[in-house]
């Protein structure tokens, strides 16, 4: 009689449980590197790469969207001719309360995809959350204060240097390595933003001081939010559970600038808020409302930088403020000299030299990529350099585990024909052996 054949489930898990995968098939130095992919071909980095910069594109979209809205909100709200609100601190502070609120509620909705598994201690959230709202903070009130000593041309020129505290930062950081072909592509972009904005101004110290440290502030803001996005274990898993355990202390330290730079007494005995109770709800609503779409425009921000990083973040603004000085020349028609002409057309040439530049890198990279494209450290690495924990993968896990799946279905095809032929065989020599058996194998 013939003997009884494993199952094709039990056969499958065997087959699976002892294979290995082919020298041949995945690079040792990969493997070695890094535990959670391969060493991607130049097809596939061409295809993950146009894949997440169509993502981070909709993403940029949503926040030049939500920006252009609450820079609209902002001009009707302070302007003299218009609601003429003169306390942007404490509306910011306030905006900060509602993406509190918002973001937990967020959290409870969909808990599953949102709601990190544990929470940061108390020295943990003193450690990495304070500084990072306390940065941003200081960067959105110092950027306030100087407008009001300074004009907005001036301002921009001397808060395009944001770039290169960014950059600066992000390699003190080792959030981006260190390349001569990089620090090119900043330099041009700062030169086309200097004079894509390029006025005769008068030249203020005190506005100055204040707008050169809200570069600062802010090159070291995103450098700090990026490194919490890598510490998945402590609650910064993704931007809602990043902006929930954020706000409290942005809210409080806007409170404390609003408190000592704006005056509270006459703030609250403004007809704002003493002139009966239908006004009073009318501007509290008028106040809070907008925080809906400062929510959205830090989300969008915050997912921005977790897949691209803050240096794309950073250039994704200057786009914007092209975007926004050839609209209002266009729909407005707004005057732009030759020099601001000359600027906008470098500074556009920069931003497609750094797309490029980071499509080489990814193209180019010879070491095992993140879910973004970009190379990743080793655990050892990741530790060193910015004390994180190591961050997951996704559509390069997808891709690696295609492959492995790939080979192991071919492998286990291979090995259920080898098995058939060799019971094949088997039966042959037992026929041979037993003519008078041949029968019961029929």
């Amino acid at each position: 009689m013939a003997r009884p054949h494993q199952d094709d489930r039990s056969l499958d898990d065997t087959l699976i449980n002892s294979m290995q995968p082919r020298e041949d098939y995945y690079d040792q130095e990969a493997a070695r590197s890094s535990p959670y992919g391969h060493i991607l071909s130049v097809d596939e980095k061409r295809k993950l790469w146009i894949q997440n910069a169509t993502v981070n594109m909709m993403f940029i979209g949503s926040w030049f969207f939500f920006a252009i809205l609450l820079s609209m909100y902002n001009k009707w709200m302070f302007s003299d001719s218009h609601f003429n609100f003169p306390y942007p601190l404490f509306v910011t502070s306030l905006h900060m309360v509602v993406q509190f609120l918002l973001a937990g509620l967020v959290l409870n909705i969909w808990p599953h995809k949102f709601k990190p598994e544990r929470y940061p201690t108390m020295e943990e959230y003193g450690k990495k959350a304070f500084p990072t709202g306390a940065t941003t903070s200081l960067d959105i009130g110092f950027s306030n204060l100087s407008l009001k000593t300074v004009t907005l041309s001036f301002y921009t020129m001397v808060k395009s240097s944001s770039l290169i505290f960014v950059l600066l930062f992000a390699f003190l950081f080792h959030l981006e390595r260190f390349s001569w072909r990089l620090v090119g592509v900043i330099m041009l972009i700062c030169s086309g933003v200097l004079l894509m904005v390029a006025t005769e101004t008068h030249f203020v110290l005190g506005g100055f001081i204040l707008v050169i440290s809200a570069s600062a502030l802010g090159g070291l803001r995103w450098a700090l939010t990026q490194t919490l996005f890598q510490s998945k274990k402590m609650g910064f898993s993704n931007p809602a559970s990043t902006i929930f355990l954020l706000s409290p202390v942005m809210a409080v330290t806007l409170i404390i600038l609003s408190f000592f730079v704006e005056s509270w007494s006459s703030l609250f005995g403004s007809e704002f808020f003493s002139s009966g109770l239908t006004r009073t709800i009318q501007t509290i609503l008028l106040l809070l409302a907008p925080g809906v779409l400062a929510f959205c425009m830090v989300l969008s921000e915050f997912y921005i930088i977790q897949r691209a990083g803050m240096v794309p973040m950073s250039i994704a603004g200057i786009a914007k403020e092209v975007a926004t000085i050839s609209i209002s020349a266009w729909f407005f028609g707004d005057e732009l000299t030759p020099l601001n002409i000359t600027g906008v057309a470098i500074t556009i040439c920069g931003i497609c030299l750094f797309t490029y530049h980071k499509y080489l890198k990814s193209i180019q990279s010879t070491v095992p990529l993140d879910g973004h494209g970009n190379p990743i450290l080793s655990e050892e690495e990741a530790a060193l350099h910015s004390g994180a924990d190591f961050v997951e993968l996704d559509e390069t896990s997808r891709l690696a585990s295609q492959s492995r799946d790939d080979l192991q279905i071919h492998q286990i095809d291979q090995s259920r024909s080898q098995m058939l032929f060799s019971a094949e065989d088997e039966e042959e020599e037992e026929r041979e052996r037993h003519p008078g058996l041949s029968q019961g194998f029929r």
